[in-house]
């Protein structure tokens, strides 16, 4: 038996418990969650754009898996990019290879390809495009101006694509600034995530264990109070950190985990 079966069957877990490997059906739903999920189905429903904007590790790119899943392919068309700090002619070459246009050219003509490709997505195909772009808190504000001109079909008449822009709490700091108005005025929600409390993360945590096939959590009462007291109710960092420290468990041979195992793991972790 190699050590990551030790591992599993020592805790009684099926598969490996607290990875990004998750089914969107198996994610852990909280109120704020299913609160910013309608939100941004309701802009999309609704050919409007919106903003997702939340703390790093609060669970963004789950949220964002859960929202494509929920719009079908027979209706939209879905597309991703994850932004850098890019300059406007290399912005607009992401989005092009990212909706299958041509991403070379001048960036006049860039913008005019992309339009083109939104319009002949909704009308010849019948689809209603959807740009999702992630890490948006890294753009520059002349780069996120940029959507003014990528939304704007028949002299603003038409609504035609869908932007959802995703990013850090500076993002909205971003939006703020004046010379944005208009950007900022096509979202017509800010849709936001929290840290967990003490209660959803001993829940989270509970959850995590479940879906890895276990329906006992492994992780005695001083452990859950150190998970949160360390972690914060930071979901990536309590998956990080509750992971840890069951190896450390297992390491000490014991069946179950208890705070100087997470103390242990919080050390490995530099938390």
């Amino acid at each position: 038996m190699n050590q990551a079966t030790e591992f599993l069957s020592r805790f009684g877990f099926h598969t490996t418990p607290f990875t990004r490997e998750i089914r969107v059906k198996e994610l852990f739903v909280h109120e704020f969650y299913k609160e910013s999920l309608e939100h941004l189905l309701h802009a999309v429903n609704q050919r409007m754009s919106a903003a997702l904007i939340a703390p790093a590790g609060t669970g963004k790119t789950a949220l964002l898996r859960a929202l494509t899943e929920r719009l079908p392919e027979t209706r939209y068309r879905t597309h991703y990019v994850k932004v850098t700090d890019l300059s406007k002619r290399d912005f607009c070459r992401e989005i092009a290879a990212a909706v299958g246009a041509e991403p070379a050219g001048i960036y006049p003509a860039l913008v005019r390809r992309l339009q083109e490709r939104f319009a002949a997505t909704f009308d010849t195909d019948s689809l209603r495009p959807v740009l999702i772009l992630d890490e948006a808190h890294d753009m520059k504000p002349e780069i996120l101006g940029i959507l003014r001109i990528l939304t704007n079909f028949d002299m603003d008449s038409r609504l035609v694509v869908s932007v959802i822009l995703v990013g850090q709490p500076q993002l909205a700091q971003t939006l703020r600034q004046q010379k944005l108005e208009d950007v900022a005025q096509r979202m017509i929600h800010q849709a936001t995530l929290r840290l967990l409390s003490r209660k959803e993360t001993e829940e989270y945590v509970r959850h995590r264990c479940q879906i890895a096939g276990v329906s006992a959590s492994p992780f005695d009462r001083g452990a859950m109070e150190a998970l949160y007291e360390i972690g914060r109710g930071n979901l990536r960092a309590t998956d990080h950190l509750a992971l840890k420290a069951l190896e450390a468990a297992d390491h000490a041979n014991c069946n179950s985990v208890d705070s100087n195992h997470v103390t242990t793991a919080r050390g490995m972790l530099c938390l």
